[in-house]
Parts: structure tokens; sequence; C-alpha cells
């Protein structure tokens, strides 16, 4: 939902249709267990507030995107290894393509909490343009790795049941 703290059991979440339901929800479930709840509109009195609140949110979006980009770096320094150990197997691709899914998946779910669209946001999303670049330059050595060796010989036991 991208709430921020503000003070103790004191949150902020920007206004839309889909936080208004899932807050409901949750103050339905507090009240049903004996809890206050106040779910309350808000409107800055100055724009510096508006402001002020603005860049909680950012920040919170930023320490999400810094994460995000961290794991960019791993992802960059795994698919290094590789090619200097040169690994080029579909195993090896197969692993790199699920973790290249988690780091997209999660951008995702951060850019729906963003909706005061974080300065980070952009520069992650093109850190990730990168790590899908790399992924495919990776994948299409790997292709060409398979193309170029002949399969393993494989032998068959003709080990008869007596």
């Amino acid at each position: 939902m991208g709430a921020v703290n503000i003070h103790q059991s004191f949150w902020l979440l920007p206004f839309n249709d889909e936080n208004y339901t899932a807050l409901s929800l949750v103050a339905s479930n507090i009240t049903d267990n004996s809890g206050d709840v106040l779910l309350i509109q808000t409107i800055a009195m100055e724009e510096k507030y508006e402001k002020a609140v603005v860049a909680r949110f950012n920040k919170a979006r930023k320490i999400e995107y810094e994460e995000i980009l961290d794991k960019c770096e791993d992802f960059f320094a795994e698919i290094n290894k590789e090619i200097e150990r040169n690994n080029f197997t579909f195993a090896e691709a197969e692993e790199n393509e699920e973790e290249l899914e988690k780091l997209l998946s999660w951008f995702k779910k951060v850019q729906l909490r963003d909706l005061f669209e974080s300065p980070l946001q952009e520069i992650t999303a093109k850190k990730l343009e990168e790590c899908r670049k790399c992924f495919e330059d990776f994948n299409s050595k790997t292709f060409e790795n398979e193309k170029n060796e002949p399969p393993p010989d494989i032998q068959i036991a003709n080990d008869s049941l007596a």
C-alpha cells in the first residue's frame, strides 16, 4: 500500500479507491477486536507541508529502489562470474532468468506504491533494462555455446534383469 509512518500508530497513505478498500478491511478487523480506529482524509494547509509529506513517501521508495539497485549489481556480478568461468549452460541461463524476473517483479511492486514518482524510479528502470540486456547477451552466448558443443556421449546401461 505504500504507507509511511509519521508517529507511533499514525500512518499516512495516499488516497485512492484501492487503499481505502484495504484500510476499511483493516479498520473493521481492529474494531472487531475491540480496538480504536480513525480513518481520516486530510489536506495539507500549505504547500510546504504537502511537499514534506511527499518527501516522506519518496524517502520510503528511495530505500526500496536502492535495494533493487544493489541487487542489480549482484546480478551483474553473478553474470560476470559465469562468463569468467565460461559457464554458458541452460541451467545457468535459467537461474539468471529467475533472478531477473524476481528483480522485475519487485520493481513493479515498488512502482505501484510510488504514487509520487520518486526520482530513483527512472534510474532503477534503466538499471533493470541494463540487467535485461546483460541477461539477453548471456542467453545468446549460452545458445551459441550449446549449438557449437556436441552433446556428451550417452551410454545406456544394458543390464538385463535375470
